[in-house]
């Protein structure tokens, strides 16, 4: 899996993507950071990280869309199939690849708290909250388009998708909110992605939420791995 691993991370290098997906990210967390905290004379970094939700269904596509859709438009897939490595190194590999850069971008409000502790107490508890929804968030959502990614060779139709399905899980709430029927609107509360990343962000910390992320990209990449099981003995 190391190997996967330092090959995909200097992929993302060599091919630009992780100069545009931090400038990007970092323009956007920039443009919160000013909008929620410095005019409003605030050290509560909770509005910036609300606003991210919506920056990540976005930008995380943008990482995914080339993990395993590249492998195909080159014809590599058949040889990393048939390397000596398993299925699970070669997708985790990739995914945790994806994911390091993710948390790099992550790295900047840390940057923003240290400027507003100059200037003010900083809750540092929720700082470290808001961190760790996000981080969590990206983690899911990084094993959806991978999964979506390894079912086309064209990237552009992957970071679509991609960005549809995400979007489709940012709106759960919104159709929960006009349906009348009680199982329905409890299930898809549970399956809310947002209800649960904006409760953290507003210091309601719940270990639920922290295995439902988690779930969810372990399913997706156990996901993953089966397509490429198919493929390897198909």
């Amino acid at each position: 899996m190391g190997a996967i691993f330092r090959r995909e991370f200097g992929a993302f290098f060599t091919s630009s993507i992780a100069y545009v997906f931090l400038a990007v990210f970092w323009l956007f967390t920039g443009y919160f950071f000013d909008f929620n905290c410095l005019q409003n004379g605030t050290t509560d970094m909770s509005g910036m990280f609300q606003n991210m939700f919506l920056i990540c269904v976005i930008l995380i596509p943008i990482l995914t869309m080339r993990l395993f859709s590249e492998e195909k438009k080159q014809k590599t897939e058949q040889g990393l199939l048939t390397a000596p490595v398993s299925i699970g190194s070669i997708v985790f590999g990739k995914y945790f690849a994806a994911l390091l850069l993710y948390t790099i971008a992550l790295l900047m409000p840390f940057v923003y708290a240290l400027i507003l502790s100059s200037f003010g107490m900083v809750e540092w508890g929720m700082v470290f909250a808001n961190f760790l929804a996000l981080f969590l968030l990206g983690a899911a959502f990084i094993s959806v388009g991978t999964l979506i990614s390894s079912l086309t060779e064209n990237q552009i139709a992957a970071n679509v998708v991609t960005i549809v399905v995400l979007m489709a899980l940012y709106l759960i709430d919104v159709v929960a909110g006009n349906v009348s029927i009680g199982w329905i609107v409890k299930a898809m509360n549970y399956l809310s992605f947002y209800r649960k990343y904006y409760a953290i962000t507003c210091g309601l910390f719940n270990v639920s939420t922290v295995v439902f992320y988690i779930s969810v990209a372990l399913i997706f990449n156990y996901l993953t791995i089966r397509v490429f099981e198919r493929r390897r003995w198909s």
